[in-house]
């Protein structure tokens, strides 16, 4: 393999900017969510329902912006794996043809069809890898387009943490069972 270019460089470059971008306004969500646990908790305590109410629906939409930042980022890093992939097969492909060329070159007609046997399987490869990353991307913008206002039950699970004591490690373990499940929904 050759060594990078300056190009695929700031490509890289860019693509770990954009995760380290991901990663920061993740943090920065999880921080307003204690914003916002922390204000629910004393609005309750002393009875300010208008109050209590705002930080409920603030922390309701941070914890709907940080799923769709978690989705974001993930799409992003196994569409950069993706793009890899493709990259190391157009070099598979690549190489392929020009041992192919010397074969032709080196050997009869017989042993040439069956180089471009393997050849043309090898491209039915790339073409249904294709239309997997297409099937992909079509179904993580479907999931972006339906993420949801909190149901019922989500709100009572929100409630909860302004009166739980160890709310900042509920709040946390939610996301990550949260993130688990996407990870083991994208996988399969």
């Amino acid at each position: 393999m050759a060594a990078p270019t300056k190009k695929e460089m700031e490509k890289r470059m860019l693509i770990k900017k954009t995760i380290n971008e991901m990663n920061k306004q993740i943090q920065k969500l999880e921080e307003q969510k204690k914003t916002y646990i922390e204000a629910g908790r004393q609005a309750k305590e002393k009875g300010l329902t208008a109050q209590y109410n705002l930080a409920l629906s603030g922390l309701r939409m941070t914890i709907i912006q940080q799923r769709r930042v978690y989705e974001m980022k993930l799409n992003f890093e196994i569409t950069s794996q993706m793009k890899d992939m493709t990259k190391m097969t157009g070099e598979f492909l690549q190489g392929m043809s020009s041992l192919s060329k010397d074969m032709m070159k080196l050997t009869k007609e017989k042993d040439f069809l069956k180089v471009q046997k393997q050849f043309n399987e090898a491209m039915m490869g790339v073409e249904m890898q294709t239309e997997q990353i297409e099937d992909f991307m079509d179904e993580t913008e479907s999931a972006f387009s339906t993420v949801a206002p909190g149901s019922e039950d989500d709100n009572k699970e929100i409630e909860s943490l302004f009166t739980n004591e160890a709310a900042n490690g509920a709040a946390a373990g939610a996301i990550e069972r949260e993130l688990a499940e996407l990870k083991k929904r994208m996988s399969e």
